[in-house]
């Protein structure tokens, strides 16, 4: 979620006063669009309306079409603009210090001003509550939010970060009005006020409904008046709901046979559905537990990097609708390499597996469960694991099962170490190699492998952070991908694509599945039936 856009870099005397200003085509009477109204299914769940709590796809689906955060990712871009913000920059040569000066204007929904305060606000509660299921993880940089005047906001970093610009132009940079989001709790009541292209009129289990929002002010102009957000509890369910047009367009839930199907359909057309593709940067791990005596053991993980056939589950798994990865970092970001590719090639190698059991004193097969859970990482993300299971098994060398939980319990005994191995799935924060590398490693990561990281911590990561100008940073990430391949705490396994499918009447789809992972409900639009 992949093609980056660099910016040339800046010599080092202009560089820390560099600043993001509004673009000059920016429509700041914030338009409310066409009439037309859109209906959409997806299968993902919305665990949140608050930003400081949600940390998912469908809660972040929320977020960034109904707040606006000081910085956003445009259209076809990875590079952060100015959203909230009427400008932006680091104003110190460690990017430790950036300042933004906000627009004039900034309404929220419910009718109150949109101020510095408002901004502070946000980021400190956010912080402060520290939720276990939200983004505060991503805040970490911040030691103060200062606030001189109602529109300008200060923020005081306590290390080197460059991303900090891609950081709040996510989810995780939402703003919300002081007056209705308390300072240390969630809000609860299914509401949200923010100031951002659209309202939530409703929400519940079912669908939420939005409108567009007249009194916006950015760059983003609806081309629709509102969308009815529908959820379906199977890409079965979306399915037939697509099919009886019940929903103009589905988006995160189909299968990828339904996909797969749907491409090589000759009766789609007629029925007047479409497919449309777009880039995507999320992955797919099998992640290892570093402390469990069998997957803890260098020659295990070995053999099965050595006996994973990437290629062959893309066809027979996710019928193609996903890529082999080889790295941490996925193709199309910046800092990408091959490194297990280079290390332990694109086909299965039987017998440097047996090797690597020798090595570590394995002679008889070794007894393994890859723990899954069904819905949360994709609907084929069982098949997935069955068929790794049988492609370890089918060397001889494995004896392999697999064990499906429902979430709850899979990610409760993730932390307490209960599984060998798992699957993990990531869908990027921001489109930086940053985002795939620094929340697997270290304390609080999200992987719970109990890998010590050693020099991607304590060297390489702190050092990347600190490179504003990002192509600079490939070498260093080279060397984190390099030292993974090499220690083996997680095997990349694929990279996915982005799909929307729609009734032929639905545009603009192509402009809401890049790089940045924002879903933009504004870029839709809905033509009359013939």
């Amino acid at each position: 979620m992949s093609n980056r856009k660099k910016r040339a870099a800046l010599p080092a005397a202009t560089a820390a006063m560099a600043v993001l200003l509004s673009g000059c085509g920016a429509s700041d009477n914030g338009s409310v669009g066409k009439d037309a109204r859109i209906s959409m299914g997806m299968t993902d769940k919305v665990f949140s309306t608050d930003p400081a709590s949600g940390y998912d796809p469908g809660s972040w689906l929320v977020f960034n079409n109904v707040f606006q955060s000081l910085l956003s990712f445009p259209k076809g871009s990875t590079e952060p603009q100015p959203e909230a913000a009427e400008q932006c920059g680091f104003t110190d040569r460690k990017s430790r210090v950036f300042r933004c000066t906000l627009k004039n204007g900034l309404k929220f929904s419910n009718g109150n001003d949109l101020t510095a305060k408002d901004v502070k606000h946000s980021f400190d509660r956010t912080l402060k509550i520290n939720d276990e299921d939200g983004p505060a993880v991503m805040l970490q940089s911040i030691d103060s939010v200062e606030t001189p005047d109602a529109r300008t906001v200060v923020f005081k970093l306590n290390t080197s970060d460059a991303t900090f610009p891609q950081k709040i132009a996510s989810g995780a940079g939402s703003i919300v009005d002081h007056r209705e989001y308390p300072a240390d709790a969630l809000r609860e009541d299914n509401k949200a006020a923010g100031s951002g292209v659209y309202t939530l009129d409703s929400f519940n289990d079912e669908e939420a409904v939005f409108s567009a929002n007249g009194d916006y002010r950015g760059a983003a102009e609806a081309q629709n008046s509102g969308l009815r957000l529908r959820f379906y509890d199977d890409h079965g369910d979306l399915r037939e709901a697509l099919d009886r047009r019940d929903v103009d367009l589905a988006y995160r839930g189909l299968s990828a046979e339904d996909i797969a199907e749907l491409e090589n359909s000759t009766t789609s057309a007629k029925n007047g559905i479409k497919i449309v593709e777009g880039s995507s940067a999320e992955v797919h791990h099998l992640v290892f537990n570093l402390d469990d005596p069998v997957a803890g053991q260098t020659g295990v993980r070995e053999a099965i990097a050595y006996l994973v056939d990437r290629s062959t589950l893309m066809r027979d798994v996710y019928q193609r609708t996903a890529e082999p990865l080889y790295s941490l970092v996925p193709a199309g970001i910046t800092g990408h390499n091959t490194a297990f590719f280079d290390r332990f090639g694109e086909r299965p190698q039987p017998k440097k597996a047996a090797a690597a059991l020798r090595a570590e004193g394995i002679t008889d097969k070794v007894e393994l469960t890859l723990w899954s859970t069904p819905v949360r990482y994709g609907p084929a993300t069982d098949a997935e694991l069955e068929a790794i299971a049988a492609q370890l098994n089918a060397s001889g060398l494995f004896d392999a099962d697999v064990k499906s939980v429902e979430l709850s319990r899979y990610e409760a005994d993730i932390a307490k170490g209960k599984y060998g191995v798992y699957v993990k799935g990531w869908v990027p924060d921001y489109p930086d190699a940053d985002n795939f590398t620094a929340p697997f490693f270290g304390d609080g990561n999200v992987l719970h492998n109990n890998y010590d990281a050693g020099r991607i911590t304590d060297d390489l990561l702190p050092r990347t952070a600190a490179q504003s100008n990002r192509s600079a940073t490939v070498e260093d990430f080279a060397a984190i991908q390099d030292q993974v391949a090499e220690d083996l705490p997680l095997l990349p396994i694929w990279q996915g694509k982005q799909y929307a499918v729609a009734q032929d009447n639905i545009a603009g789809l192509e402009w809401t599945l890049d790089a940045s992972t924002v879903f933009r409900f504004w870029e839709i639009s809905k033509n009359a039936q013939d």
